[in-house]
């Protein structure tokens, strides 16, 4: 298992209950304490933060019970301090058997991979589990590159506390969840925010109409159920036919991946935004240019054409997966892959084109769906894949 965030704890835990003996590399929820800003909250809801464990045992709530804390309703969404908390516990209790240091390189072997540590053991494996979450996947637009090279941009995923830029000027390309709290807590820490993004308008998700879904009436509740996505029939689905989501066409898949959910922000993201932060919407970049310590963006819009000067420009373009980018793998290995738009194209069990190796939660949402995207969908990723490995079918594509 190469990665110990909620998608590999959580696949481990399904594996020790299934008596699959597996070791798990990686630093427990590395990604969420250095490539997520301090002050962040999940956009998902407490029902939907709890990381998938066979008993259900070791949901957000336990957590929270063992802090002596109430059980986490949907209207207080969670802290990344205290989720990141929550997954430490976990894997504690769920995958102790982490060792703590990095994989350097996996390659092909006839006994299946020839994996190689940071501390020089190398050892064969039958199967690899790569759960390396969203890490390898931060997305600067081409135009950007060169703003980044300068040093004066950078993707929000570089930094794990913004209040490094109290007192400047920055420019939040960008109008997703990522973009829009990266401004709200740049402003909160003194800095100048200013979004720039393409929708002509920003947007924010519904409030929940109480503290669990049950609360809403019987009517609304057959008209739009509950899920962990969200309230409405197309979410439920996402979110709970996930092995149905990979017979979609292509173009429909990545298509879905990208817009269901976003961009926007939280519900509890707009009293914090709207009359605080400067916001150009409907705009988009058409050039840049670097200073000796600042950038300056041409933006064109419906009104005609304006100049944005900035000491630093935030590039909140998200994340696209690319197997080229997991340099881990063997440049054998990954022309082995095969792919749809970049990311592995899995079969049914999340097992690649290469026999023995399967990829987890945001590898893998261009075949099973954006539920992969969340934390809600560790559940599904982990059975399926510790049943496929149990059952003897790791190795043989379906």
């Amino acid at each position: 298992m190469v990665g110990a965030g909620p998608y590999g704890l959580a696949t481990v835990a399904h594996l020790r209950a299934r008596r699959v003996p597996v070791r798990m590399f990686g630093i427990p929820m590395e990604s969420w304490r250095v490539r997520m800003p301090v002050g962040m909250f999940l956009k998902s809801t407490p029902a939907a933060s709890s990381i998938s464990d066979p008993a259900g045992r070791f949901g957000l709530n336990a957590f929270n019970a063992l802090e002596d804390r109430p059980p986490a309703g949907d209207l207080h969404p969670v802290a990344i301090e205290d989720f990141i908390r929550y997954g430490e516990w976990f894997q504690k209790s769920c995958a102790p058997e982490l060792e703590r240091t990095v994989v350097r390189r996996i390659d092909s072997d006839p006994a299946g991979f020839r994996v190689e540590l940071e501390t020089d053991e190398v050892f064969t494996s039958h199967r690899v589990v790569m759960a390396t979450g969203l890490g390898p996947y931060a997305y600067v637009a081409p135009e950007f590159v060169p703003l980044v090279e300068a040093g004066v941009a950078s993707h929000p995923s570089a930094h794990d506390d913004l209040s490094r830029f109290a007192g400047q000027r920055v420019a939040v390309v960008g109008a997703g969840q990522s973009a829009l709290e990266s401004a709200v807590l740049l402003h909160e820490a003194g800095a100048l925010p200013t979004v720039v993004a393409r929708a002509h308008r920003i947007l924010f998700g519904d409030p929940p109409a109480g503290d669990s879904g049950r609360d809403r009436p019987l009517p609304t509740r057959l008209a739009k159920p509950w899920s962990s996505l969200g309230p409405g029939w197309s979410l439920y689905g996402f979110a709970n036919a996930p092995a149905w989501f990979r017979l979609l066409p292509e173009d429909t898949r990545h298509r879905l991946v990208k817009t269901v959910l976003g961009p926007s922000g939280g519900w509890w993201l707009r009293e914090r935004y709207d009359g605080r932060i400067d916001t150009l919407a409907g705009y988009r970049v058409t050039a840049v240019a670097a200073g000796a310590d600042s950038a300056r963006l041409t933006l064109r819009g419906e009104a005609g054409t304006i100049e944005l000067e900035a000491d630093h420009v935030l590039v909140a373009t998200g994340y696209r997966v690319d197997v080229d980018r997991l340099t881990l793998l063997s440049p054998e290995i990954r022309r082995a892959v095969r792919r749809t738009r970049g990311a592995p194209l899995l079969g049914a069990d999340f097992q690649a084109s290469v026999p023995g190796l399967y990829f987890t939660g945001l590898s893998a949402a261009a075949t099973f769906g954006p539920v992969q995207r969340f934390v809600a969908g560790t559940g599904f990723a982990a059975r399926t894949i510790s049943a496929a490995v149990a059952g003897g079918t790791g190795g043989r594509r379906r």
